[in-house]
């Protein structure tokens, strides 16, 4: 049987004893219902990997002893997306949660000169990929950025291959026919697409046009597509 598994952004460098946050001590405690001697394990989203006894059981406080520490180096190459918000806002909330699962290292939202809505809820975003990162039981936690407007992201320096997806008729590489061994960036538009302004922009800026596929796509759909190819 699996122990419960939570999230602690700050976890000490050894084995000790650690009182959880309130959150997670309440889920233990009050959801659980776990008592002294229950197990757990911990991640702080950084490798970092605990095993834990509950020592003090207390909806807000609840202690634990450390043991057993484990470090997982992060999954190369590191991969990102940056893609436009969506007007739904429960269809950026699915692309965040299903990104997370499959493995993107960071998100970055976007606005495009045809981004309808930029309504960037930093804390309810970050539980849902703390979420999506416990559930498929991953160390290491997608960074979620501030949002960026295209015209300064596209001139942002990227160590690795940066990738743009559109829908204009132009010769276009395939996701798969890229050297997969660099780390990678890729650009996913809004329900309107990029404009040819900001398409040329990118191309200015070494961005390498890709094609999705032979259908248009929403831009979530896009977005979990693109993440998919990344990580295969």
């Amino acid at each position: 049987m699996q122990v419960p598994f939570f999230y602690e952004a700050v976890l000490p460098d050894q084995p000790s004893i650690l009182t959880l946050s309130e959150d997670t001590s309440k889920h233990c405690v009050q959801v659980l219902r776990m008592n002294e001697g229950s197990m757990i394990a911990l991640t702080n989203g950084k490798g970092i990997y605990y095993n834990a006894k509950i020592v003090s059981p207390n909806k807000k406080q609840t202690v634990v002893s450390l043991a057993n520490k484990l470090f997982a180096e992060q999954t190369k190459p590191i991969n990102s997306i940056a893609i436009s918000f969506v007007k739904n806002a429960s269809r950026m909330e699915w692309f965040l949660e299903k990104a997370t699962e499959i493995g993107i290292a960071h998100i970055y939202p976007l606005i495009t000169e045809r981004t309808e809505k930029s309504n960037f809820k930093f804390e309810r975003w970050e539980s849902i990929i703390i979420s999506a990162m416990l559930q498929s039981k991953q160390v290491w936690k997608p960074q979620l950025h501030e949002p960026s407007m295209f015209t300064d992201f596209a001139n942002t320096n990227f160590e690795g291959t940066k990738m743009i997806a559109h829908c204009e008729n132009i010769n276009k590489s395939t996701i798969n026919s890229i050297n997969k061994n660099n780390n990678q960036l890729i650009l996913i538009g809004p329900e309107g697409d990029f404009t040819i302004k900001e398409i040329e922009l990118a191309a200015a800026n070494n961005f390498i046009p890709v094609s999705l596929g032979n259908t248009r796509l929403r831009t979530e759909t896009a977005g979990i597509v693109a993440t998919v190819l990344l990580q295969n």
